[in-house]
């Protein structure tokens, strides 16, 4: 008998687009993050973030079959992802995650990784003053 994924877990793709369509409700009147989104619709892009979690928590491969590797870092070197990018990703991040009303443990689980990730795209020196940037 297998383990359940994590992907399943939290309910499958109906969870990982409740999170993203609720992401994308604050990122669309966000005076930092909207402008990075060329797209006149957030759909595409929503749609791109919703197969990439579903496909990193265990669920299809839809993602690598359409987009390739992630390259997470490399798709967002265009634009500029300083603290202050990062912060209001993680506020509208959190109030997606938060809407999920998970179990603790799941909750926990999908937050630490959110916020490792929004660490992790921050590119620009302004969001490390008096250090490097992160590359």
């Amino acid at each position: 008998m297998s383990e359940v994924s994590f992907y399943e877990a939290v309910g499958g793709e109906p969870t990982f687009r409740k999170l993203v369509d609720k992401f994308y409700e604050g990122v669309a009147g966000d005076p930092i993050l909207r402008p990075m989104y060329p797209e006149e619709d957030l759909g595409p892009a929503a749609d791109r973030l919703t197969l990439f979690l579903m496909q990193y928590w265990g669920g299809p491969s839809t993602y690598q079959a359409t987009r390739g590797h992630p390259r997470l870092r490399m798709r967002h070197a265009p634009f500029v992802v300083d603290a202050a990018a990062r912060d209001a990703w993680l506020l509208h991040m959190r109030a997606a995650v938060d809407s999920l009303e998970l179990p603790a443990e799941q909750h926990t689980v999908l937050w630490d990784y959110l916020e490792r990730a929004a660490y992790f795209m921050v590119n620009s020196m302004d969001a490390h003053p008096g250090g490097p940037p992160a590359r």
